[in-house]
């Protein structure tokens, strides 16, 4: 069967294995070039490189981050009706908002960077350099997003998926270079550290520019495809200028505000942080560092699944829904759920029995020890963070896009004091904010799934998609473990134990899996 468009039209789960299996990629990349843009940077520059990245994801979401979501969920509502034409109109006005809000976005980060340093950053001397570096990429990700959720909204993955692959090899060659050049380049500076820093964002920078060119080639081949398939439309009737700007606005503010309250988390937990530790200034970037690099970014490897697989979900569900088939929403959801939870589990274990070799080999300039402890504290949170952005996009997939907004206000409500107490009033240090980023995507998920519950009748299923994958996992964690400190023991090395044990635990896994499902466990 063909869709809208005339692409081979795939399952959803299909379109976000494509996406996912991308991400997953394009993450794996994210955390080995990183290994020698830290050594090169140092832990200080680290720290400078995660704390500016929280305040540009901030700014990035308010500008433009909820585009790809709504015009994803604007132009799949619009094909199921056939209305061509005014998918096209969709994407033209989602653009001239783009530009204009990403535009003014970049200007006030790359003029307010300083401001935004001495005011909020005082500690973190020197962050507004790579932050500066950063407010191009504002623009282009505006642009970029819009093109994406065109594609997206049609049901097709796959110019996000090269897109994603192409801006992360980009980013990892530039960030590697650029940190090396402008470490060199500015040694007897005062704020080396930041400019190495800002070498790195440069990369990300470049890297959104390769993505942008690549999804505007990849439309403008299929040009000539869409201008027929409008020229066809002789039905529908144009949604007005005013009606269509209304549209997106009442449909990307909810996701902007809700995903807003995901990252202000972060950049709230830097502050605090910065105001409640007893650690030095130069002790306490180090340590914002280990959390972002050794925690943050090791655990937003399946999360990215959640990303793919609610970037397909959503406009899979928007179809079900508009022609009311509320038993094939849940189906999907359930669906979905249970292929992320097949890869999101194994990874919490893994995670946690593997955390300190992994970072010995992956982050030699931080602490392995706490950053293991992070991992053992706070991996669950990947489960919580997966369930709860699958169920949020099923949420807004039903037209209830004010609820994931209200939860995750309602979440950071808890996180912030909780955070504050445990700086104050605890030794806990940095695993305050691990603590902090678990209780606050619990809360969401739990709020989300009793929503559902009560607008579609959707019950969790638990055996299937939790308990057999966490058994399977947890005798692949027993096994990995084992086999990794026999042959650390013998070997004396890292590296080598670590693949070996990785390589034979997920055989473990997957053969497990495999039993279960023959004797109908799975």
């Amino acid at each position: 069967m063909k869709d809208r468009f005339g692409s081979l039209k795939k399952s959803f789960i299909f379109q976000g294995g494509i996406l996912a299996i991308s991400g997953i990629i394009v993450r794996i990349i994210g955390m080995f070039y990183r290994i020698p843009m830290v050594n090169i940077i140092g832990s200080e520059g680290a720290g400078l490189y995660s704390v500016a990245f929280n305040v540009y994801n901030i700014v990035l979401i308010l500008s433009s981050y909820g585009m790809p979501m709504a015009v994803s969920k604007l132009v799949s509502a619009r094909l199921v009706k056939s209305e061509y034409r005014n998918t096209k109109l969709i994407l033209a006005r989602a653009l001239t908002i783009s530009v204009i809000m990403g535009g003014a976005a970049a200007i006030l980060l790359f003029f307010g960077a300083d401001f935004i340093e001495h005011t909020f950053y005082a500690r973190y001397v020197g962050m507004a350099i790579p932050l500066r570096v950063l407010a191009p990429t504002v623009f282009i990700f505006s642009i970029l997003g819009v093109f994406r959720g065109f594609f997206q909204g049609q049901g097709n993955m796959v110019p996000t998926a090269i897109s994603q692959l192409i801006e992360q090899i980009i980013n990892a060659v530039v960030s590697i270079v650029a940190s090396y050049l402008f470490i060199r380049t500015f040694i007897q500076s005062v704020n080396v550290y930041a400019y190495g820093a800002a070498g790195g964002t440069l990369g990300t920078c470049m890297g959104a520019l390769a993505a942008l060119g690549v999804v505007f080639f990849i439309f403008m081949k299929n040009l000539s495809l869409y201008k027929s398939r409008i020229a066809s439309d002789t039905e529908s009737v144009d949604i007005g200028a005013g009606y269509t700007y209304k549209l997106i606005f009442a449909t990307i503010v909810p996701i902007i505000i809700g995903q807003t309250f995901y990252n202000v988390s972060a950049v709230v937990d830097d502050s605090l942080f910065s105001v409640l530790t007893t650690l030095d200034d130069t002790q306490a970037t180090i340590a914002i560092g280990n959390y972002g690099q050794s925690f943050s970014t090791l655990t937003s490897i399946p999360m990215g699944i959640a990303s793919a697989m609610s970037a397909s979900l959503l406009p899979s569900i928007v179809n079900s829904y508009t022609i009311g088939n509320i038993k094939e929403v849940r189906k999907k959801l359930a669906h979905t759920v249970r292929v992320t939870m097949m890869v999101a589990v194994p990874f919490v274990i893994a995670l946690t029995v593997l955390g300190q070799p992994v970072i010995q080999v992956l982050f030699r300039s931080y602490d392995s020890v706490e950053g293991s402890i992070m991992l053992k504290i706070g991996a669950s949170a990947i489960v919580f963070y997966t369930l709860s952005t699958i169920t949020g996009a099923a949420l807004q997939g039903i037209d209830k896009m004010r609820l994931p907004v209200r939860h995750s206000a309602i979440a950071l409500a808890f996180h912030i004091p909780l955070v504050v107490i445990l700086l104050k009033f605890t030794n806990l240090g940095i695993y305050s904010l691990v603590i902090g980023v678990m209780v606050f995507s619990a809360i969401v998920f739990s709020l989300n799934l009793y929503s559902l519950w009560k607008l579609t009748g959707y019950r969790q299923e638990i055996v299937k998609t939790f308990l057999v994958p966490l058994y399977s996992a947890s005798i692949m964690g027993i096994a990995a473990l084992l086999i990794y400190t026999g042959l650390n023991a013998v070997m004396g090395m890292v590296l080598i134990p670590l693949i070996i044990s990785a390589i034979i635990g997920i055989l473990i896994y997957f053969g497990i899996l495999t039993v279960s499902k023959k004797i109908g466990w799975y």
